[in-house]
């Protein structure tokens, strides 16, 4: 399964004003065409992506939450639907179509008409109330009609349910009172131009006021308005003309203050209604504010104010969270900003901090994206919005944009080489050359008649030429200077141009005249050389095949794609699947036969061209699909690119799955490499042809044998994996087998570094930013009426000699770096003291400056407290790391070049334990957020290398795994764990012979070959074949073997080798009495039966699905489900333990299975595992005591009893839950429920074998590695690898 690695989620966008919502502790954000859902992750104490909803067909006009239920939102769009969701099941409640003129430009809910309803306005009114979820029609307020001036928003009273206050275009507002008297048009600001229109930007009611409320204009700045007499209260000040607002808030829980956002310089003001000028001001990003809300989430102090016994004179003092002269303690609360730009964020005002930023998103489609041929992880988009904008793939973050303002850019080509170039096309300026490095527009192509350009290509082969097709008709050949080389002229517009890789002179275009030329520059004509006709719609892009010489593909409007054979002069074959004009096409690099395409369906098609077959459909993207693209050094990472705004990566690894194994399993290189006419003859396995592959197998093929395994597993891995951490992986797997660390690479600086070098590197970016200036902004104002009077005793104080009470009064006065300054000459320990108290005020007000008061006092565990609270886990782990080697410490002068030590040093064992603890919640949140990689270079950055590959095969990373064991060679058990998860992926994917030479590879592997084999459902020779690979006897002679084992009475053994004979069936029914009569003894655990289960298990599945077995076969399937809730237990899997109880007893119930265990006592152990784990769940983080447990004794006896049968959930086994690379990824695709803990699965599901029932990828994993059989329980095996 083709499987999404990678998501640039769109940018906010700035057309509307209401695009921005927040309830609980959920926000979202509105772009075009989808919103983008954010949830507070409590384990992380961080907000996480986890829906993009999508159903408008044009712009999203408005959001809001519903006042009291935040699982519900309502929207209106520019295709005239208001829609209600549910947030938490990801589905459209009720949808409306609007029959008017305009589309409805503003929504909210109300209770003024009956029941819960969505009030809706367009134009000059009426104000519609939506009784969504009744029959009811549409009603009206007649109150809220007859405006003289359109509605831009309104805002219901929090307090009112029957007021509302309107704002118009022409910037006034209205006050309308349900069942009273309304005030229209009131308000509207002074303009010299009356007829000029002043928007109404924004308007809030006070939550502590019932008649006030603040509002903003586009050109008028904040005012206070009293709404009963009409009259302005207030007209807030901005600091000077070049300042305006769009968007305010109320700041919750700090009566009387709100915060504005400035649209023209990314400033956020807090402002106080008793005041008239801003209170302070904060730059937190150099675009212009378009929307912010606040957001209230709920204010954990780590420090508590709190005086032991009675306060007197003489007690240290607390100093109140305050203002003082030189900073304004802002309130805790997070603002939600989005920008011009496209950017979102949260902001911590407390904090003074970025909770996350995404500095840049685009706002429009994205109709193209390229890979950049010589940096290989920067992909460039090329959007409607007017940009270009760069990205860093291995963090998804912006790095670069282009000046903007470029109208329409439909096309983008890099300059071949490292040039460090791109060539764009767009609507109405022609072309231009944008020199990344210099960071401007170094080129311009412009036409006199200025029509739109829907193509370009820089010829890979001729730097100087670059291709362009437009509307004009014309396919234009320039040299880089923009002297014309030759015109080709169409009879229509040209869609698509596309130079030969094989040939620098030869190129194709597609036209609307549903025609395929092919020209060839070295010719003086300008007549094409071949023509092909066969689509009936205009010809949209055209791709050459990379590998076979003289194919090209076509894609056009009537939904087909024509694969072209320029030297046959033929259509080689016609694609069909697309249920729209077909848009993006892109070859693979490596495998000829493999061509994608993207539509206006929403569709991505992977194709094999051999036969024609459509082989994946992925249906992740919202809108049409433009643009594909294919990583230059990593084939199967494909980049898309889509009219909903995002770019996705994806891994078409799945397709290809094979040739990793092989590699793995040391096949030779004629399995792995081929050419092109072996590869594209039907029937054949797929086989690499592409120069990457080429390239890797000239190196090995020129290396030392001696160290050719540990290479070419390596440069293999890099092939196929995901960019995200794997090279950072590979670079630690490197560091810890003793690389030199001149030989590290820059971008190894960048990333997780091995905790040796972190001081080292460290302390060189900090002589690297010692040398830039940096330029802060803020400083708040503001003063306290007894300051005068404190500093007046002060005074006195230091006067008289009392140096400690002076302190005192200065550290009440907020003055504590005065305070720690004086406080030596009371004595050290007061100055340590004083310290100390300072760290921990700033620990309570999250504020960064407590960093080098607690390095001078030496409390590491402060530091790290702090940055973990703060989610600055990197941070945590390089204080950590600075302890253990000693700089926390006064050490005496001894020598420190023992081996083995911490960089020459001995850590304190407390220290060490420090860091061990700090990295290890790292990688936590690295893994919980679907990064497995980057949690094992975590892992492997502190030498942990057996954790470090035991988070790959939780992350489904199987291949990335097993290589880095194969290089490493001291983790035997995890790397062995790995190579048999991927044999059962080769039982799959049917290539047995696969997976017994990847068991092979296995020290200890005669019981995993013989369950392999024992799978196996194929003819008798086959079979026999296989055993002979497998160096088991034939069927024949283990049925013999089974026979005397069974006289001999030695069940185990026999059973062994009845599942690989002819007779399986005989295993089964050996291996259930033999199951039933250990169970009987009592006392039984998991342990005892598990080993002997897992071979009864292994019987063919054509053997298990006859007739006569259907009592054995539910016994085994309820049996399997049993025991492996215990295997589950003892992993820590715990969401499906709950899951695996329960389909063991449906088992029980609907066969009516008599066992040792019965339908009572696995419900008794059911409720014991909820009760218990909900409990877990109420005192989390801290671990549970069971003696604290409120339920009965019987509960906790039959939780204990279950942790015993188990082995324990501190058994050497345990690992935790899966959690797959990207399984956390959003999806626009059907939202599916698992069939197992009735959840929404979020991102791809993994469906069962009726093709209807979904679960998680995770719980797919988790419950195939402890019960083989579907949770269907038809007796199929469940196989996600």
């Amino acid at each position: 399964m083709v499987r999404q690695v990678g998501l640039l989620p769109a940018g906010c966008q700035p057309w509307n004003n209401d695009v921005v919502a927040t309830s609980g502790d959920r926000f979202v954000y509105c772009a075009t065409l989808a919103m983008y859902i954010y949830q507070l992750d409590r384990k992380f104490n961080e907000f996480q992506l986890i829906s993009i909803m999508s159903e408008h067909t044009k712009t999203i006009n408005c959001v809001k939450f519903h006042p009291t239920n935040s699982d519900l939102i309502a929207t209106t769009g520019a295709d005239k639907k208001v829609i209600v969701w549910n947030i938490a099941t990801q589905h459209v409640v009720a949808k409306l179509d609007v029959v008017t003129r305009d589309p409805p430009k503003a929504v909210g809910w109300t209770s003024v008409k009956g029941s819960d309803a969505v009030c809706f306005i367009q134009g000059s009114g009426p104000l519609y109330v939506w009784a969504y979820s009744t029959e009811q029609k549409l009603q009206t307020i007649k109150e809220a009609s007859g405006f003289s001036s359109s509605v831009c928003q309104f805002r219901w009273h929090p307090k009112n349910p029957n007021r509302v206050a309107l704002g118009h275009l022409d910037g006034s507002i209205s006050i309308c009172n349900i069942g009273g008297k309304s005030q229209k048009g009131i308000c509207r600001p002074e303009s010299e131009d009356e007829d000029e229109d002043d928007p109404v930007t924004a308007l809030e009611w006070d939550p502590l006021s019932a008649d006030y409320l603040i509002m903003t204009n586009t050109f008028h700045p904040v005012r206070l308005i009293d709404t009963v007499s009409g009259t302005v209260i207030t007209e807030f000040k901005l600091p000077s003309a070049a300042a305006n607002v769009h968007t305010l808030a109320w700041i919750s829980g700090a009566p009387g203050m709100f915060v504005t956002g400035d649209v023209k310089s990314g400033i956020l003001r807090m402002w106080n209604v008793s005041k008239s000028t801003p209170i302070e001001n904060i730059r937190i990003k150099k675009t212009g504010i378009h929307a912010l809300q606040t957001i209230n989430v709920e204010h954990h102090s780590r420090v508590k104010d709190v005086r032991d016994g009675q306060v007197s004179s003489t007690s240290p003092t607390l100093t109140p969270a305050s203002t003082n002269s030189s900073h304004f303690v802002l309130p805790p609360a997070k603002i939600v900003c989005a920008f011009l730009d496209g950017g979102v964020g949260l902001y911590d005002l407390g904090g003074r901090k970025w909770d996350f930023l995404r500095d840049q998103g685009h706002i429009e489609t994205i109709f193209d994206c390229k890979f950049c041929p010589y940096n290989r992880d920067i992909l460039a988009t090329g959007s409607f919005d007017g940009t270009i904008k760069l990205w860093d793939i291995t963090s998804m973050t912006a790095i670069n944009s282009s000046p903007g303002n470029e109208g329409v850019v439909y096309s983008l080509s890099w300059a071949p080489g490292d040039l460090n170039c791109i060539v764009a096309s767009t609507s109405k300026h022609g072309m231009f050359i944008w020199d990344v490095g210099k960071g401007r527009i170094i080129q311009r192509f412009q036409d006199a008649n200025k029509t739109a350009i829907f193509c370009v290509a820089w010829n890979q082969k001729d730097s100087k030429r670059i291709m362009s097709a437009g509307a004009d008709g014309y396919c234009i050949i320039r040299q880089v200077n923009g002297e014309i080389v030759q015109k080709y002229k169409h009879p229509a517009p040209v869609y698509g141009c596309d130079w030969s890789p094989e040939n620098k002179d030869m190129m194709a275009t597609g036209c609307e005249d549903k025609l395929v030329r092919i020209y060839y520059l070295a010719t003086i004509t300008d007549q094409p050389l071949k023509i092909f006709s066969g689509h009936t719609a205009k010809v949209f892009h055209i791709k050459w095949s990379p590998l076979k010489e003289g194919m090209l593909a076509s894609g056009s409007d009537d939904s087909t794609i024509h694969v072209w054979d320029y030297s046959q002069e033929s259509c080689f074959q016609v694609l069909r699947g697309h249920e729209g004009p077909v848009r993006g096409i892109m070859w693979n690099s490596e495998i000829p036969y493999l061509l994608v395409s993207g539509s206006w369906d929403y569709k991505i098609r992977i194709w094999d061209i051999r036969d024609g077959a459509c082989v994946e459909t992925l249906l992740d993207h919202g809108a049409d699909v433009y643009g594909l693209t294919s990583h230059p050094e990593r084939p199967f990472l494909m980049a898309s690119s889509s009219r909903d705004s995002t770019v996705r990566l994806w891994s078409l690894n799945s397709l290809v799955q094979p040739i990793e194994l092989n590699i793995l399993a040391g096949k030779p290189w004629a399995s792995v490499v081929g050419t092109t006419d072996s590869a594209m003859a039907l029937g054949n396995p797929p086989m690499l042809c592409g120069k990457g592959s080429k390239d890797i197998k000239a190196e090995m093929e020129a290396g030392l044998p001696c160290n050719n395994k540990e290479r070419l597993v390596k440069l293999c891995s890099k092939f196929f994996s995901p960019p995200t951490g794997a090279d950072n992986l590979w670079e630690l797997v490197s560091v810890v087998k003793g690389l030199d660390d001149s030989l590290l690479s820059e971008r190894y600086k960048k990333g997780i570094m091995h905790v040796k070098h972190l001081t080292k590197f460290k302390a060189s970016e900090a002589q690297e930013h010692e040398m830039a200036k940096m330029l802060s902004f803020g400083g708040g104002i503001g003063s306290m009426s007894r300051e005068a009077r404190l500093r007046e005793a002060a005074k006195i104080y230091i006067r008289l000699g009392n140096l400690q009470r002076y302190c005192e009064l200065l550290v009440e006065l907020g003055e504590w770096e005065r305070a720690i300054a004086v406080a030596p000459g009371v004595s050290l320990e007061y100055w340590k003291s004083i310290t100390k108290r300072y760290t921990k005020f700033l620990a309570k007000e999250d504020d960064e400056n407590l960093i080098p008061f607690c390095t001078a006092i030496g409390d590491p565990e402060a530091l790290v407290e702090f940055s973990c609270a703060r989610g600055q886990l990197s941070d945590a782990v390089l204080a950590a790391q600075v302890a253990c080697e000693g700089i926390f410490d006064e050490m005496a002068q001894t020598d420190h070049t023992d081996k083995g030590l911490c960089n020459g040093i001995k850590p304190k064992k407390s220290y060490q334990m420090l860091l061990t603890g700090t990295v290890q919640k790292l990688a936590d949140w690295y893994f919980h957020n679907g990064s497995p990689v980057l949690a094992a270079c975590c892992h492997m950055s502190v030498d942990d290398c057996q954790q470090a590959v035991q988070c790959l095969i939780q992350g489904h990373e199987l291949e990335l795994a097993a290589s880095v064991g194969v290089v490493l060679g001291n983790v035997s058990k995890q790397t062995h764990q790995a190579l048999e998860y991927l044999s059962r992926r080769c039982e799959h994917l049917g290539k047995w012979e696969l997976a017994v030479d990847l068991l092979k590879l296995i020290p200890e592997n005669r019981d995993l070959v013989i369950r392999c084999c024992a799978k196996c459902a194929a003819s008798r020779d086959e079979i026999n074949y296989l055993h002979t690979k497998a160096s088991l006897p034939s069927l024949e002679e283990c049925l013999h073997e089974a026979e005397t084992l069974k006289n001999q009475i030695r069940p185990v053994d026999c059973i062994r080798y009845y599942v690989v004979s002819s007779t399986p069936e005989v295993a089964l029914e050996i291996g259930l009495e033999y199951i039933k009569a250990s169970m009987s003894k009592g006392r039984y655990s998991l342990d005892d039966i598990y080993p002997i289960l897992q071979f009864t298990s292994s019987i063919r599945a054509d053997k298990l699905q006859q007739p006569k077995l259907e009592q054995y076969r539910m016994e085994l399937l309820c049996l399997c489900a049993y025991f492996g809730s215990l295997m589950a237990v003892r992993l820590g899997y715990d969401e499906i333990v709950g899951p695996l109880l329960r389909h063991a007893r449906n088992i029980m119930s609907k066969a009516g299975l008599r066992l040792p265990i019965t339908e009572d006592s696995v419900s008794r152990e059911l409720e014991a595992w909820d009760t218990i784990c909900k409990a877990k769940a109420t005192c989390f983080p801290e671990p549970l005591e069971l003696s604290r447990v409120m339920t009965s004794p019987e509960v906790v006896q039959k939780y204990e009893e279950l942790l015993r049968k188990s082995g324990g959930d501190n058994h050497s086994d345990r690992t935790g839950p899966d959690c797959a690379s990207s399984s956390r990824l959003p999806s626009h695709s059907d939202v599916h429920v698992s069939c197992i803990s009735q959840h929404r699965v979020q991102g791809l599901a993994y469906f069962l074998e009726d093709g209807r029932s979904a679960v998680s990828p995770n719980e797919a994993l988790m419950w195939a590695k402890v019960n083989p059989f579907s949770p269907l329980a038809t007796g199929l095996r469940i196989n996600p690898f």
